[in-house]
């Protein structure tokens, strides 16, 4: 790709990765984006036509990312298998994220946190895990609010409220807060999620 400038905290794709990409012509990261996000929207459609049914399992996890960006990469809904600069070693992606999901279960069963708790710490173990080459970010706040619109029964976060995937100060409060959490301190994520970005 020419001009594939990748905005901070993003990971950059490995060769093999980029050998995935579809759709050849694109050269640009804004075409990227583009191709990507009207993937998104054409989940977002799926979402809303689907038989629901369980999101705490690795089939939907993989299926809900395939159905985001399978459209623009060969790999979509593959767990990655190359290393990254964060993320557990790949090898460790399925086993992270079937103790992820038995803990969520947990939580919800037992009360273990609030509502809001519950659903950050898991899009912060989603994150943390860093299962696929590319979409992280974006597979794991619209697992999150899948999980706290359907399992939890509360109104969703409000961070799609601005771009949270370009370089602005958004973005920056949320990798920070991401950062923070990675110490088990959920505060500036909790305050993150539910700050009212329209009066900011």
């Amino acid at each position: 790709m020419n001009n594939f400038e990748y905005p901070s905290g993003a990971t950059p794709l490995d060769p093999n990765e980029m050998e995935g990409l579809k759709l050849g012509h694109i050269t640009t990261r804004e075409e990227l984006n583009r191709f990507e996000q009207d993937n998104i929207n054409e989940a977002l459609q799926w979402l809303g036509r689907r038989r629901k049914g369980d999101i705490l399992t690795e089939k939907f996890v993989k299926t809900l990312h395939q159905k985001m960006f399978g459209k623009v990469w060969k790999w979509a809904g593959t767990f990655r298998k190359s290393g990254k600069n964060i993320g557990v070693d790949w090898p460790q992606i399925s086993t992270q994220v079937h103790t992820l999901l038995q803990d969520v279960r947990y939580w919800i069963e037992h009360k273990t946190y609030s509502e809001d708790e519950i659903a950050v710490r898991f899009h912060h173990r989603l994150v943390w895990i860093h299962l696929f080459a590319n979409g992280n970010g974006r597979h794991g706040r619209l697992m999150t609010d899948i999980l706290i619109k359907e399992v939890l029964k509360q109104k969703p976060f409000s961070w799609n409220i601005s771009n949270i995937d370009v370089e602005d100060k958004v973005r920056d409060l949320y990798l920070k807060a991401l950062r923070q959490a990675d110490s088990h301190d959920y505060s500036a994520l909790l305050d993150f999620v539910r700050a009212d970005w329209e009066k900011s």
